[in-house]
């Protein structure tokens, strides 16, 4: 017995390695844990905000635009995470995300470049992990926004606004909007109808607009329902979108000029649907029950 005991040893050490490497190699990011927890009502944010600023002299061909995401808590929290999605004209053009424990506040920035007259619009999610106790976890939440209108035109000096001012910037405004919302439109259509979503039976509006309904729900919900549908919504975007659009075959496709993704709530209030459309025009859904 002893003589097979040290025949085998070897083999045992290489299949302990093996075993601790995979478990290495697969063990959870820290970064990967937004995680809906109970909203705590005790705590609240001093701030929250998602700024875009475009750099007032471009640099060869191109313009730039500084992106930046911040929060802060009015208490320390174990686990603070911001996390980010920019879109220019519809397409997602940079992803952003930032977390640190045992802290209140955090400041993330980041450069966009671009050429031409663009829609520029940010959406962030603020996300603070509370553990009151070892087994007492619970959560903080909000959201921000900024849209910025770029004019790179060989007729006018680069210029940026985010509510036009003069008939000229309105005439943009009014161009930018439409090409977007074409473009747009036309992605979710074909997508709507590959996935037969019936849409008359959903209220749809682009991630997007997520934020303006924060402290007005939709018609129907309480706050504390909205609050826990926003929560779980933004736990599935960042698991099967900010880190690759996860497809029905299992394979991950980069989330990278996919389009802004619609969100559906069905107005029976039974579930929230994410219609993602890739790079590539392939629609894919998310779908998640709403737990009232």
């Amino acid at each position: 017995m002893k003589h097979r005991l040290k025949e085998a040893m070897p083999f045992l050490i290489i299949m302990c390695l093996v075993t601790l490497g995979i478990q290495y190699i697969y063990k959870p990011q820290t970064e990967e844990s937004i995680i809906f927890f109970p909203i705590n009502e005790n705590v609240s944010y001093e701030s929250a905000a998602t700024i875009l600023m475009l750099e007032p002299k471009k640099k060869n061909d191109h313009y730039e635009v500084d992106w930046k995401v911040s929060s802060k808590l009015d208490t320390p929290a174990y686990l603070r995470q911001d996390v980010g999605f920019l879109y220019m004209n519809g397409r997602l053009k940079g992803l952003m995300n930032e977390w640190e424990q045992d802290t209140d506040q955090i400041v993330e920035q980041s450069t966009i470049k671009g050429k031409e007259s663009s829609l520029l619009q940010a959406v962030s999610f603020h996300y603070s992990e509370i553990h009151e106790s070892d087994t007492d976890f619970t959560s903080a939440q909000k959201m921000s926004e900024d849209t910025l209108y770029v004019i790179d035109s060989n007729f006018s000096p680069l210029n940026a606004f985010r509510q036009p001012g003069t008939e000229a910037e309105n005439e943009w405004k009014g161009i930018l909007d439409k090409v977007t919302k074409q473009q747009l439109d036309y992605l979710w259509e074909k997508g709507i109808s590959s996935m037969g979503i019936q849409i008359k039976d959903y209220t749809s509006f682009p991630l997007t607009s997520l934020p303006m309904y924060e402290s007005r729900p939709l018609e129907g919900f309480t706050k504390q329902e909205w609050d826990r549908l926003v929560g779980n919504l933004w736990e599935g975007l960042y698991k099967n979108y900010y880190l690759g659009i996860k497809k029905e075959d299992g394979s991950v496709v980069e989330s990278i000029d996919s389009a802004i993704p619609l969100i559906l709530v069905k107005k029976d209030k039974k579930e929230v649907l994410v219609l993602l459309i890739d790079q590539n025009g392939d629609a894919s859904l998310l779908r998640q029950l709403i737990s009232i």
